[in-house]
């Protein structure tokens, strides 16, 4: 279903007649970046710092990329619950318009940076891997034993739009040379429902506070799945940085950063040894899926494609300290 989509011009009046904001307090309006997926705006007034994001039908990608607005109201219900887990960590849900698949909920502390953005400018910091770990693995094992989180998250053919599909089969159809171990990943992913899971635990989605404070945003992928995706796919994005930098300190200090998220959350609960094949496949596809990103030279690119595609090509399961040294050769 199609929805007229709010911007700066028309976002005030909208909210005014929500009730979430009064004009009255003279409202500033910012345009955010979104990724590829939303319109995100920021709404300031003297007392309110507020995030509204609404849901687009298709994603702003080079390749078709169409995905259910639903996802709006799935993020909503997700923010709800981990707010309710971690209240300083993920920011509260402030209204919910289900009909225009539009929520707003509060602003992360000003200041606060995007830990993608710190990674890419050398700012990496190991400790953050293992706040990360911590809280990924309390939700994680809160999920597993709280039956209605997963009655209120089962439905999964959202993860199937924006993950499997883009990520795992698209990558499977160029290259039948790694597509029988790529199935298999498919196969581990959609035949286990063991947690509820973020979907989408990545770096453009962290955000750093000044005192190193974290805050994790977009819940839109949140579905009953397997926790080997949500480990992966952070793993995955450091993976990449990992190849982008020329810098032996920042590259180490990258790798650190992985191992430690995953030693904090083994703390908690255990790994499945398939997580670095996993993170493999997902680094390939942020070159070779529907969204690759944009910070990888030509000579890093390849590099990582030759890299990613030998590890799928393996029958070995390398651990994250494997993995990255096996990067570094």
């Amino acid at each position: 279903m199609s929805v007229d989509l709010l911007n700066p011009s028309t976002v005030v009046e909208y909210l005014t007649s929500k009730n979430v904001i009064q004009k009255s307090d003279n409202p500033q309006v910012e345009v955010l970046t979104g990724g590829v997926s939303n319109v995100v705006i920021a709404i300031t007034t003297a007392n309110q710092k507020l995030v509204l994001k609404q849901a687009l039908a298709e994603l702003a990608v080079s390749e078709k990329w169409e995905a259910d607005q639903r996802r709006a109201i799935v993020e909503a219900n997700a923010i709800e619950l981990f707010n309710k887990l971690t209240p300083n960590q993920v920011p509260k849900l402030i209204f919910l318009d289900p009909d225009r698949f539009i929520l707003v909920l509060e602003r992360v502390p000003v200041g606060s940076t995007v830990w993608k953005s710190d990674l890419l400018a050398g700012v990496i910091n190991p400790d953050i891997g293992l706040k990360l770990g911590a809280t990924l693995a309390s939700w994680h094992n809160y999920g597993e034993k709280s039956a209605e989180a997963k009655i209120k998250f089962m439905e999964d053919s959202l993860f199937e739009q924006l993950r499997i599909d883009p990520f795992y089969r698209f990558v499977a159809t160029k290259n039948p040379q790694i597509e029988v171990p790529i199935r298999k990943l498919i196969n581990e992913l959609e035949g286990d429902k063991t947690t509820v899971v973020h979907g989408d635990f990545s770096p453009k989605n962290i955000m750093v506070a000044t005192n190193d404070d974290i805050y994790i945003l977009d819940f839109e992928v949140t579905h009953v799945g397997n926790p080997v995706f949500d480990l992966a796919f952070l793993t995955a994005h450091l993976l990449c940085k990992f190849f982008r930098t020329e810098d032996r300190l920042h590259a180490k200090l990258l790798a650190n950063t992985a191992i430690s998220f995953m030693k904090e959350y083994q703390t908690l609960r255990r790994i499945s040894p398939s997580v670095t094949r996993h993170a493999a496949l997902i680094a390939l596809a942020r070159v070779e899926g529907k969204s690759p990103v944009n910070y990888l030279s030509t000579d890093a690119q390849q590099k990582l494609q030759v890299f990613t595609k030998d590890v799928l090509a393996s029958s070995e399961n390398p651990s994250v300290s494997e993995l990255f040294k096996m990067s570094a050769k």
